[in-house]
């Protein structure tokens, strides 16, 4: 019989976790912004929030990780244990943690306590898993990097360690946070939880002067033009480019064969609608890896309907050409939907969802209703304002309206095919 793998999804705040499990990851994880790598947008810097949250998993029989992964300097050692007591004491299913100092306290401090390796560990071989087995780890992140071919070998060569892997989400352009762009340009480190991603800023090329010895441009960011930084170009190219976004469900079939214990989404970053979308179709491809359906293609469309930079399937299999750097733009893009709003309340008597807006949308749009019983498609032809006066538009962000739709639970979200 074919292990079911776990869905791992992210959670920057309890909605993004209630949302998840709702669409069917089997376990989330979050962290403390002082001691994760993601201190934007995250909700879980209070005790009672991260109580919540992990009471909530557990009602619902999922798993809650809690991320402590950042590299910390001597100051953050210090008050590590103190600060993560508390922490613990709700107790978590596991730590994610990647530095072996904050390792070896963590398992003096609570000898019971599951860890499992960060990718910011770097992990690239059967080798280190075994190391990492042998001090008490019990799953590891594997580093996007792998192929499926490094991948088996490291099953093959550490077959008692879980494995996870990502499956979607960005792509760093460094291995997993080493990058020091952000640092360099704005003082902000990645492995304190701060990247910028500058590698996504807009960057022009201008020649040195002529008095520059050797082959050197000089690259300038265009919010920073007086500052023009040197650039060298080897025989491969150059590195500060823009990756576009990791897309792996047409493989997650090879990989459950493989025997990959966990699959794991990035972006706890972003919003309740991007993790309902990527919920749903990695759930439904894993069910259909484990009983041996083929995969279904429509779950690709459903995923180029999430703002993206493009899909690559990353270092799965080597090697790429160009075409999977995206040169022409670091904002996301999508062409076949938008997400434009979120239902607030449902009124079963006249059949309308009240709708926080989020992007335009009017009167004769085609509108998808994201919910976990299954999606629904049909053409607005009635809206209402909140006075309940007939319009024609929803602005955008900000607005709230009433739109006449059935839909089957009590949430969903709502996105408008463009």
């Amino acid at each position: 019989m074919t292990k079911i793998p776990e869905l791992l999804a992210p959670a920057g705040s309890l909605t993004m976790l209630r949302t998840a499990f709702d669409f069917g990851a089997d376990a989330i994880y979050a962290g403390q912004p002082r001691y994760s790598l993601r201190v934007r947008n995250n909700d879980f810097g209070k005790i009672e929030v991260l109580q919540e949250g992990i009471d909530t998993a557990h009602t619902l029989g999922k798993k809650f990780y809690l991320v402590s992964n950042l590299l910390p300097h001597g100051a953050k050692t210090r008050t590590y244990i103190k600060d993560m007591s508390p922490v613990v004491d709700l107790k978590p299913d596991a730590l994610i943690m990647s530095d072996p100092g904050l390792i070896m306290m963590a398992r003096e401090a609570w000898p019971d306590m599951p860890i499992h390796l960060s990718v910011q560990a770097n992990t690239v071989n059967g080798a280190s898993a075994k190391f990492w087995r042998s001090v008490g780890i019990g799953r590891v992140i594997l580093s996007r990097e792998l192929s499926f071919d490094e991948i088996e070998e490291v099953r093959q060569d550490c077959p008692e360690m879980e494995l996870e892997v990502f499956v979607h989400g960005a792509l760093c352009i460094a291995y997993s946070g080493r990058c020091l762009l952000s640092g360099y340009m704005s003082h902000r480190d990645p492995n304190q939880g701060a990247c910028t991603n500058a590698c996504r800023w807009d960057y022009k090329v201008k020649p040195a002067e002529e008095n520059s010895s050797g082959d050197v441009v000089l690259l300038q960011e265009a919010r920073r033009p007086d500052d023009l930084m040197p650039m060298e170009e080897d025989e491969h190219g150059t590195y500060i480019m823009n990756s576009k976004d990791l897309r792996a469900i047409e493989h997650i079939e090879r990989l459950t064969a493989m025997g990959v214990d966990s699959f794991k989404i990035e972006g706890r970053t972003k919003s309740p609608y991007y993790v309902s979308r990527t919920c749903q179709a990695y759930r439904t491809a894993i069910d259909d890896a484990v009983a041996g359906r083929p995969m279904n293609t429509s779950l690709i469309g459903n995923l180029e309907g999430l703002a993206n930079r493009g899909y690559t399937d990353g270092f799965y299999e080597r090697h790429h050409d160009k075409e999977y750097q995206l040169y022409m733009r670091g904002h996301s893009l999508s062409g076949r939907s938008l997400y434009v709003g979120d239902t607030l309340e449902v009124d079963s008597v006249s059949g309308r969802i009240k709708v926080d807006v989020k992007n335009h949308f009017s009167l004769g749009d085609q509108l998808e209703v994201i919910e976990p019983e299954g999606n629904q498609n049909f053409t607005l032809d009635a809206m209402w304002n909140l006075a309940g006066e007939p319009i024609e538009v929803a602005p955008g962000s900000g607005h709230i309206v009433w739109i006449k739709f059935p839909i089957k639970g009590k949430h969903a979200f709502i996105a408008r095919y463009v």
